[in-house]
């Protein structure tokens, strides 16, 4: 179980240095950034989730997983 929560917070890091590369991109990071949230939040919401018992708490999870990813973020510099 701890490789797999050592994967998972791998794949997290990765997901959330690859948003924040994109978003710096932008012209808005930003905006960027809260759009893609919110995107991603509508999947998780939507997600067909088969073979479970309690879906409402994987998808309470899957939620709460999201929004720390986005709070792992910092605002951008005015540099």
């Amino acid at each position: 179980m701890d490789e797999l929560n050592g994967k998972m917070i791998a794949c997290q890091i990765l997901v959330t240095g690859l948003i924040a590369r994109v978003a710096n991109e932008q012209r808005d990071p930003l905006r960027f950034l809260t759009d893609f949230r919110d995107e991603i939040k509508a999947v998780v919401k939507g997600v067909n989730i088969a073979g479970m018992e309690n879906t409402d708490r994987v998808r309470a999870i899957a939620q709460q997983t999201v929004d720390e990813l986005f709070s792992l973020m910092k605002p951008p510099s005015n540099d």
